[in-house]
């Protein structure tokens, strides 16, 4: 069998070009923001090369545009390295879902998915589907919103380093920019914990505003963090667990160890008497 045959019957699924499809609408706003974001990189002066092996590797547009305040002011490394892991601690909370889905794939499958997954991604693919567990039409959907949000992100994002010299800033593509991330942002918030952590940060990041070495960025992400997991665990203790009847020779599944181990269903055993 062919090395291609799996990946063509991948983009020929149905599920595939659903995901494209669904992507469509906030590719827009990703590719105005991968275009900032590779003018910004050249502008704060990074070479062409560094920038893009950075849009390619780092691949993480919410990270890249925070440091490069900091790189072009000179922050210590440290601060670099904390800012951008902070912004990405949310990926953290993601994977914790993506594992209900994708936990039985091979490791490198896993690696990949994880190197692809995104925000809009994550939220596109949590819409169409709300239940935890696997199916196979899954990855065929997620690597089509993969791949389009990867395009839609690199191809702008190469785009801006190379005719970085060729833009002035007079046509306020930093403004533009903020405008991309706003709309990226709306997308994002889709329930109360959400809008709950986005309040937080745009409070916290004022608050701290006078900070140097725009550390009112990790303040505000602190700040988020502390917040959405705070109204996790008020939901999990307001949650109360579902009773699973197993039978006493059975084994369970793992789709049912997955929601044991999240806690919600609570296992009650049968017992054979003789």
């Amino acid at each position: 069998m062919s090395v291609l045959t799996p990946l063509r019957s991948t983009v020929r699924h149905p599920s595939f070009r659903l995901a494209v499809t669904d992507m469509a609408g906030t590719s827009l706003g990703i590719a105005a923001w991968g275009l900032v974001t590779g003018v910004a990189m050249v502008k704060s002066g990074m070479p062409v090369g560094m920038a893009v092996f950075m849009s390619l590797l780092v691949y993480a547009g919410s990270a890249q545009l925070a440091v490069i305040p900091l790189l072009s002011v000179g922050a210590p490394l440290w601060v670099v390295w904390l800012t951008a892991a902070c912004v990405n601690l949310r990926f953290v909370i993601f994977s914790s879902m993506w594992r209900s889905y994708f936990a039985h794939l091979p490791l490198r499958q896993r690696l990949a998915l994880g190197y692809f997954s995104g925000d809009v991604i994550y939220v596109a693919f949590m819409k169409r589907f709300p239940e935890p567990r696997p199916a196979p039409e899954q990855v065929p959907y997620f690597w089509g919103a993969a791949s389009t949000n990867w395009l839609a992100w690199q191809v702008p994002s190469i785009a801006g380093i190379l005719l970085a010299n060729a833009v002035p800033l007079s046509w306020g593509l930093g403004f533009a920019g903020v405008l991309a991330l706003l709309g990226v942002l709306l997308s994002l918030l889709f329930d109360r914990a959400t809008w709950l952590a986005t309040g937080v940060a745009a409070t916290a990041a004022i608050a701290a505003f006078a900070l140097p070495l725009k550390l009112n960025i990790l303040v505000a992400l602190a700040a988020a963090v502390a917040a959405g997991l705070l109204m996790e665990a008020v939901d999990r203790r307001r949650h109360k667990p579902d009773l699973l009847l197993v039978p006493a020779d059975s084994v369970m599944p793992p789709g049912e160890l997955e929601h044991v181990e999240a806690g919600d269903v609570v296992p009650l055993r049968e017992e054979r008497h003789p």
